[in-house]
């Protein structure tokens, strides 16, 4: 008897009709780790393998230099070429670069680049070192949003400390400065509350461990971290999820979720590069301020991924 959640299961799933992309940070897009030898330095060849192989497997595209690409810790030459590298593999329409920084300056650079190397849309953080308050959350989103790229607002107030609440979504939505939203605050409620507020927004599941209550009320796509080790499990999942296929969903979100929870936890990066190991693919150290899992969590982490490859995830 095949146990819930296996690989018959996630072959099935993926054969369903699923939902039509119409945009570019439509479907399920993978917030891509960076490969890092050991000396630190970034595994460029490495990297557009890894995108090459995530696109292969069934993911819509990636998402470069976000935090889980440790883009704090890039110098702008290692940034850019990150970029650079993702669109040589996957081509522009399946990138979705993270441009993210201080301000709306440095913010609007890397929007810029953007451009010039034909992606379609782009991933934007409130600035990300001070508590900013509305006017500048908006002055922000408008003054990227001009270098021509639809602008996909990332909100994680956990770690940014500005919350971008549905009002303010609503208002940043309507003034032409964002078309998406990834959220990541964790309160599914608020798909509906945006759903309300700003009619057309979309809205993208932006931690793991909450996809399919996000799916189900009618999240359009799916930022994702774990997809970097078991993608062609997480496709299934985003994929019955947004069918509203519950009767396959589920049974995936449960074998899964163990691993998936690790996305909204602080060790999220290091515990994937992990789950990156076990399944045969590199993921490499992470740059300080990161430090190494502790023995507990790293055991935890590769006794679960162990797990669900056995039984045949992938």
């Amino acid at each position: 008897m095949t146990d819930p959640g296996t690989e018959p299961l996630t072959e099935r799933v993926t054969e369903r009709v699923t939902p039509r992309r119409t945009q570019p940070w439509h479907g399920l897009l993978v917030a891509t780790a960076l490969p890092l030898r050991n000396d630190l330095s970034v595994d460029y060849e490495a990297y557009g393998e890894h995108c090459r192989w995530l696109v292969e497997q069934g993911c819509d595209g990636v998402v470069p230099n976000g935090s889980l690409g440790e883009y704090q810790t890039l110098s702008d030459e290692e940034r850019s070429r990150v970029v650079e590298t993702a669109v040589a593999a996957v081509g522009g329409a399946r990138v979705v670069p993270g441009v993210a920084a201080y301000g709306a300056r440095a913010a609007r650079r890397w929007a810029e680049q953007a451009v010039a190397t034909d992606c379609r849309s782009v991933l934007l953080l409130p600035p990300n070192g001070y508590r900013a308050d509305e006017r500048a959350v908006l002055g922000h989103f408008t003054a990227v949003a001009e270098a021509g790229l639809p602008v996909i607002a990332y909100n994680n107030p956990h770690d940014t400390r500005v919350d971008l609440a549905p009002s303010l979504l609503a208002r940043l939505y309507g003034e032409g400065a964002i078309v998406a939203v990834k959220e990541f605050s964790g309160d599914v409620r608020r798909s509906y509350e945006i759903a309300e507020l700003a009619p057309g927004l979309d809205v993208l599941a932006g931690a793991d461990d909450v996809l399919l209550e996000l799916a189900v009320s009618g999240a359009v796509g799916w930022v994702a971290g774990y997809p970097n080790a078991l993608p062609a499990s997480c496709a299934a999942l985003y994929h019955a999820g947004v069918s509203g296929d519950l009767a396959a969903a589920l049974p995936l979100y449960r074998a899964l979720h163990p691993l998936l929870r690790w996305d909204s936890r602080t060790e999220f990066v290091q515990a994937i590069k992990a789950s990156m190991e076990v399944a045969g693919r590199y993921g490499g150290p992470c740059r300080p301020p990161r430090v190494p899992l502790t023995a507990e969590q790293d055991a935890m982490v590769r006794a679960a991924t162990g797990k669900l490859l056995a039984a045949g995830h992938r």
